[in-house]
């Protein structure tokens, strides 16, 4: 028996530019906006036998918007950045380009004093291995999408460098299939953008 694991990307809360390490934030207007026009393709994966979301406002409030009534996952969420929490990637540079440069350098390295990479990945990775096996019903998903690009390097058995070079924009899917130890990976489309 295989499982079929369907992440589906969180809708925006803010411009890319302006994204922010374990960002908070709930759905912003555009962001809402998104959403209505993504749902029509996105409504059919509320049918999945189990519904997860990442616990933040804005995981929830995707799968809340697409009726998948989801149940927020401890494991999925955004990896632990430490102090650096709240701040975007150029504020974190400006404030410790060394201890930046490290954490991109190396997946183990913890400078902001939270989760290294490689961790963030095993725990994403951890939750899609101890999700239950079914006959099809299918899981779905909606995650930050860091959280997407964990699973996606989990699933490849990829290095965890990878991560850095994957782009997962909002409401696109990803479908995982598979078992523990043994996953395939077929990317969906961003859906619902011009």
């Amino acid at each position: 028996m295989h499982l079929r694991v369907t992440f589906v990307a969180a809708a925006r809360s803010a411009s890319l530019l302006a994204e922010r390490f374990e960002d908070d934030r709930p759905l912003d207007q555009a962001g809402w906006n998104e959403v209505q026009r993504a749902a029509h393709e996105l409504l059919p994966l509320a049918a999945a036998e189990l519904r997860y979301c990442s616990p933040t406002p804005r995981s929830r409030a995707t799968g809340d918007a697409l009726g998948y009534a989801p149940l927020a996952q401890p494991a999925l969420r955004d990896c632990g950045m430490g102090r650096w929490r709240g701040f975007t990637l150029g504020e974190a540079m400006a404030r410790e380009p060394e201890a930046v440069d490290a954490w991109l350098a190396d997946p183990r390295a913890t400078p902001h004093g939270g989760e290294s990479l490689h961790a963030f990945i095993s725990r994403v990775g951890g939750w899609l291995d101890t999700r239950p096996v079914d006959d099809g019903g299918g899981v779905v998903a909606v995650a930050e999408p860091s959280v997407v690009r964990a699973a996606i390097v989990y699933a490849l058995k990829a290095p965890p460098a990878t991560y850095w070079n994957l782009d997962v924009r909002p409401l696109s899917t990803v479908t995982v299939t598979g078992r523990t130890g043994r996953w395939n990976v077929r990317l969906g489309g961003t859906v619902g953008r011009s």
